[in-house]
């Protein structure tokens, strides 16, 4: 089933519609590759892991298939699509006491990093410190893991990001549950404060690598 609404947005922005995404549908799988990748093109993260344009565009397309394909089973997937239907924004919650992934789903996305990354041994090696720093301070205790939020950059600031997560944020206070992220973008750390988020980590697993910050939401009492 779809669930659908027209969110609002900015005087003389299209109206897009959030939709509920099957994360198992392979055709979807592909759209959220598509989104994030362009999304992720000029992350500082994936700018230093990958330096050239070609090859960064081509290594995101494949890592972030593997990153929707192996968080499928423990995923709840909400999309923006354009007037055309185009998708242009997507959030990927990682439910509840389904962080780790099951192993197979490690090992898959282990193996989408590797063939992004081949073409960089260094940045394998590099990708891999980041990952191992990212586990480690990871919440044992069940909560809402917002593992992939974008927008396509022709709708980015224009309400996608709010609109993607409000449903899972408003059923995380009715739940009495936190929420968590991780992000690289030192321009994201005020944005998802707006939410509520406050900074519990910053990473810098690399000396030579862009820093990363975990951030928590604790979840706002109901009336």
């Amino acid at each position: 089933m779809v669930n659908r609404y027209h969110a609002p947005v900015a005087p003389g922005r299209s109206v897009f519609t959030v939709v509920r995404l099957d994360p198992f549908d392979h055709t979807q799988i592909e759209e959220i590759a598509t989104v994030a990748a362009r999304a992720f093109h000029f992350d500082p993260f994936f700018a230093y892991l990958s330096p050239a344009h070609l090859l960064r565009a081509r290594g995101l397309a494949i890592f972030w298939r593997a990153q929707a394909a192996a968080f499928a089973p423990a995923a709840e997937a909400h999309g923006a699509r354009g007037p055309d239907g185009r998708l242009v924004g997507v959030a990927l919650w990682i439910r509840p006491g389904a962080y780790p992934l099951p192993a197979s789903a490690q090992l898959r996305q282990t193996l989408g990093a590797a063939r992004a990354l081949i073409p960089r041994p260094r940045a394998l090696i590099d990708g891999a410190r980041y990952l191992l720093a990212i586990e480690r301070v990871h919440p044992h205790e069940p909560l809402w893991y917002l593992a992939l939020l974008v927008a396509d950059p022709s709708m980015q600031r224009s309400g996608i990001g709010t609109a993607l997560q409000q449903q899972i944020l408003d059923r995380a206070d009715q739940e009495a549950l936190a929420t968590y992220l991780e992000t690289q973008n030192p321009d994201n750390i005020a944005y998802y404060r707006r939410f509520g988020y406050e900074i519990v980590h910053e990473l810098k697993p690399v000396k030579a690598g862009p820093p990363l910050w975990t951030m928590r939401r604790e979840p706002r009492q109901q009336d």
